[in-house]
């Protein structure tokens, strides 16, 4: 969008925003996108909030069982792969 042109928004009673369709498609935030609100010297941050907390690997480490041989780093990274080209492929 053109700086020169920035979209406008009204605030609501109840103090909703609605934010403009164009900025929503492009962040891909869809009806029940949680957002973090953050304050900063030139206004207000929207940013999106991550689906779990941050953890530490010694908080986790260990949940996970897993029977037989380990994987190789290379075998990780294909499963990795194969699974986001298989969630992007049903969109």
């Amino acid at each position: 969008m053109p700086a020169s042109n920035p979209p406008i928004t009204t605030l609501s009673t109840k103090g909703q925003v609605i934010l403009p369709k164009a900025i929503r498609q492009a962040r891909h935030w869809d009806t029940g996108t949680r957002l973090i609100v953050e304050e900063t010297p030139d206004g207000v941050l929207l940013k999106p909030a991550p689906a779990f907390p941050a953890t530490q690997a010694e908080e986790v480490f260990g949940m996970l069982k897993h029977r037989g041989p380990a994987k190789s780093i290379e075998e990780m990274d294909a499963a990795v792969l194969a699974e986001a080209r298989r969630r992007h492929d049903r969109d």
